[in-house]
């Protein structure tokens, strides 16, 4: 059978990826994200993939025309896009979560599939004084107080509808506890905690107490596990709802033994709840108070159905599962897709260079081979650096590209603050992807100075970066809400900030040889910074024809009225020609539709 993912890019996507090409039934699978992940690495390179905006910017006839040619020839469609996050942006999270999965559904008949597998949640459940185990008849109407419940209520009532309209079509819901992985680590501090708090120095050092609310307990289970159940779901074709966890039930006792030494302490519920409410709102914490709400009511879940009906068993506990996920958090595990980065760039896989951003000097190494060191640059660092030349001033090569590296720096906060302003404009997918190859390059760049035995002369990157935040408070006519002429302004700095690295490609390319570097490697990376300005100034083009229109908005889904107005109109050329048309052009060079992450959290 052939089977189509939606959202099969981040914690759960990508084990569902895994889990399916274990499973003989399944000859072929296509994945939809909104963002392209490496197809170069497994489990992304055993797909076939399209790159669909559900909901967030796309008008419905647009989202509903994708989806079925997507779904043409599939058998089962798993939809497992979700927004988690940005809490603020309610009415955007409705929309995907709500309206996405509504669209999905209806793609999905529309294409004649026969099984519809959806990811529900544990936060779909009423709330449960008694906190028991309760199976799949428990209420779901969610939790009042958590926009994630609300919205995993209102998707079910959604697949209620469905389910009475299309009786010919089985309809899967699976009610997964927390879902845990090593490789989610990062993902999930970014999209709970927040990207800034120190997790690694848990390898180090432990809290010498767990503070928890008091009445805390929680089920959790392992990515894998939930991947081998969409898996076995879809062989078997079994509709209804599955309760998804591990058999243990996890208390303020076992937690803190994984956390910290074993010692926790109970706080009154309103006094976390009032915590997390400060935290977020001074952005100090990126999950709301409403999780709270969710976790301390929600019922525990007995999982005998999905043991019995779908002959799924968890193979690992609760407890294993939090491990994994505490230990990749320390570690800032990621994969190779957007959603799940890797906190260190170093650990990510740069393409133009033929090898991981670690490589540094050592990238497509073979080529010229590597040597002791440029003249008059001492160690080299932990990599064989450039042999020796006379010809090359050490000191003002180290020059020229710390001071490259100072612009990389600005840049790349600059377009990953860009990217996450714009993620309900349909230019968001080219930005955040963008911004995850300036993230790279920037990397490549340090990681080649150290290795060349140059100076990096931090202290410019610090004022470089100080001064990118600086520039933000410039507000462009408005204080409170977005101005519309932002993009335009941004867009127009980064194309010039990235036309002023083809420099610095380009200068190492003609200096390669003397260095012991691989000249290729640089040719490449020139010639993708001539594509990345041409995707800016495409996001240009579609910026600067609405920033300056009464009539207009910047910001939002659009309807389908803009695209007849303008005939061949910009959000056409930056939501399809740009993801579609451009990506055509770079398969050759990229071997894939387009280079690497749910939106903000989920899977999408």
């Amino acid at each position: 059978m052939r089977v189509a993912v939606v959202g099969a890019t981040g914690n759960v996507g990508t084990a569902v990826l895994r889990a399916l090409a274990d499973t003989p039934e399944v000859a072929s699978v296509i994945g939809v994200a909104r963002r392209m992940p490496d197809t170069d690495v497994a489990p992304y390179s055993g797909c076939d993939w399209a790159a669909i905006d559900i909901a967030a910017a796309a008008s419905e006839g647009e989202a509903l025309r994708l989806l079925r040619d997507a779904f043409a020839g599939v058998d089962a469609v798993i939809h497992l896009a979700w927004l988690t996050q940005p809490n603020s942006k309610r009415e955007l999270l409705r929309r995907v979560n709500v309206e996405g999965t509504a669209r999905v559904a209806r793609a999905a008949a529309d294409a004649g599939v026969g099984h519809l597998v959806v990811a529900s949640s544990v936060g779909v459940y009423s709330p449960d004084p008694d906190r028991r185990r309760r199976d799949e008849s428990w209420a779901t109407n969610g939790i009042g107080s958590s926009h994630h419940g609300v919205d995993k209520a209102a998707q079910e009532r959604v697949l209620d509808e469905f389910s009475a309209a299309h009786p010919e079509i089985a309809v899967t819901r699976l009610r997964p506890a927390l879902t845990f992985q090593a490789d989610a680590g990062y993902e999930i501090q970014r999209y709970f905690l927040g990207g800034w708090v120190p997790m690694r120095a848990l390898d180090s050092v432990r809290p010498p107490l767990l503070a928890v609310p008091k009445g805390l307990r929680m089920q959790a289970v392992h990515a894998d596990d939930v991947g081998r159940a969409y898996a076995a779901a879809v062989a078997k074709r079994v509709p209804g709802a599955f309760n998804l966890c591990a058999d243990d039930i996890l208390g303020p006792q076992q937690l803190a033994d994984i956390i910290d030494h074993g010692r926790f302490i109970e706080l009154p519920p309103r006094l976390v709840r009032a915590f997390m409410f400060g935290g977020h709102k001074a952005k100090l914490i990126a999950a709301d108070e409403s999780w709270i709400d969710l976790a301390l009511s929600v019922p525990m879940m007995d999982n005998t159905r999905a043991k019995t009906e779908l002959g799924w068993q968890p193979r690992y506990s609760a407890a294993e599962a939090l491990e994994s996920l505490v230990r990749g958090m320390i570690d800032g595990c990621g994969a190779d897709s957007l959603p799940l980065r890797p906190r260190d760039p170093d650990e990510a896989h740069l393409p133009e260079a033929r090898g991981s951003v670690a490589e540094g000097a050592d990238a497509g190494a073979g080529v010229v081979g590597a040597g002791a060191g440029i003249a008059g640059s001492g160690t080299s660092g932990d990599a064989a650096g450039a042999p020796d030349s006379p010809r090359i001033s050490s000191e003002l090569m180290g020059l020229y590209l710390s001071d490259h590296l100072t612009g990389a720096t600005a840049g790349a906060e600059r377009i990953e603050r860009m990217s996450a302003a714009y993620i309900d404009t349909p230019v968001y997918a080219r930005l955040s992807e963008l911004a995850e190859e300036i993230r790279l390059e920037r990397a490549f760049l340090h990681r080649l100075i150290h290795d060349l035995g140059m100076r990096q002369r931090s202290y410019r990157q610090a004022v470089s970066w100080t001064l990118e935040h600086i520039g933000r408070l410039k507000t462009n006519g408005r204080v409170l809400s977005r101005s519309p002429m932002t993009l335009v302004l941004e867009t127009e700095l980064m194309r010039g900030a990235v036309m002023g690295k083809l420099g610095v490609w380009q200068t190492l390319e003609d200096n390669a040889e003397e260095l012991g570097l691989d000249p290729e490697v640089f040719a490449d990376l020139a010639e993708r910074t001539l594509v990345q300005v041409n995707t800016l100034s495409e996001i240009h083009e579609y910026a600067r024809k609405r920033a300056f229109r009464e009539d207009g908005e910047v910001f939002g889904p659009h309807a389908e009225s803009d695209s007849a107005d303008e005939g061949s109109s910009s959000e056409r050329s930056v939501a399809e020609a740009v993801a579609h048309d451009h990506d055509d052009a770079l398969a050759d060079e990229w071997g894939k539709e387009s280079f690497p992450a749910s939106d903000p959290p989920g899977h999408y």
